[in-house]
């Protein structure tokens, strides 16, 4: 693995001031994926824009890891929501055309 594609945990922690143990909790809760490259642990840039969402929750709005987990867990049910009405409207006005 090249190191390229992933960012420090201790570097991101002091970028945006928090804990290396919140990093870690968030991995616990499967919120984030940590990787380990010879002792050391990383965040891929892919997840980086989460792991700051996740960030200004915590501080910006002071809701705690299981608060976290359960807006995020609510908010991607309000998605496939969103997804599954879309796609029933694209089915209604298939019918309706027909009519």
């Amino acid at each position: 693995m090249e190191t390229q594609e992933f960012i420090p945990i201790d570097f991101f922690c002091r970028q945006h001031g928090v804990d290396i143990a919140f990093i870690s909790s968030l991995q616990d809760f499967g919120l984030i994926e940590i990787t380990r490259i010879d002792e050391t642990a990383f965040i891929s840039i892919q997840q980086l824009a989460e792991a700051e969402r996740l960030v200004r929750l915590y501080g910006d709005l002071e809701i705690n890891i299981e608060g976290i987990d359960v807006a995020i867990h609510l908010l991607q049910r309000i998605n496939d929501m969103q997804t599954e009405i879309q796609t029933l409207k694209n089915r209604l006005h298939l019918y309706e055309a027909i009519l």
